[in-house]
């Protein structure tokens, strides 16, 4: 499996049809208005602070990834103008076996399953490149992306560090996936 030209249709709970998808430079402009788009709780979510924009080099580091350290996904549908991101999700390595991990989703879209999406196709990938786990911090006060989490039939551990949450999922070893332990 090639990351960089990762592809996947899906469908949201609400039957809403999506391409997961690998990110890629000439995302850039979607990018942007997809987070001039985000609500002000989705943006604190996922920075842990107020923003109201993206600089350049921000843009640079979150379209231009290596799909070895980094992966990256959008979360697209068809809008009358064309693509729509409406979510996205990453991990970049953190050793030879672990990533952390990271989400948004456009507060429209909020509540129909693509935080679950991006998790499961994320996990795919991750396992065929041997990592083996997953760590997220997430605000306490989070409680739809920890859902996610614990429905995600992964094993997760939480450890409590202030307003936040140190989450880590187990995805196991890519031979334990083959033998289905």
């Amino acid at each position: 499996m090639d990351p960089r030209h990762y592809t996947a249709n899906e469908a949201l709970k609400d039957g809403t049809a999506v391409t997961i998808r690998a990110i890629r430079r000439e995302d850039k402009g979607r990018l942007l208005e997809a987070f001039k788009g985000l609500d002000r709780e989705s943006v604190y979510r996922r920075f842990f602070s107020p923003k109201k924009e993206l600089s350049d080099s921000e843009l640079d580091q979150l379209t231009d990834v290596d799909f070895s350290q980094v992966v990256a996904l959008v979360v697209a549908t068809q809008g009358a103008d064309g693509e729509i991101l409406i979510g996205g999700g990453r991990y970049a390595a953190e050793g030879e076996d672990r990533a952390e991990i990271a989400f948004v989703t456009d507060g429209n879209y909020r509540g129909r399953g693509i935080a679950s999406l991006i998790l499961k196709h994320l996990a795919r990938i991750a396992r065929e490149a041997d990592i083996q786990q997953f760590d997220a911090e997430v605000l306490a006060e989070n409680t739809p992306m920890l859902a996610v989490f614990r429905r995600s039939g992964l094993p997760v551990n939480l450890r409590r560090d202030g307003s936040t949450l140190h989450v880590t999922l187990s995805l196991g070893s890519r031979k334990e996936q083959r033998h289905g332990t």
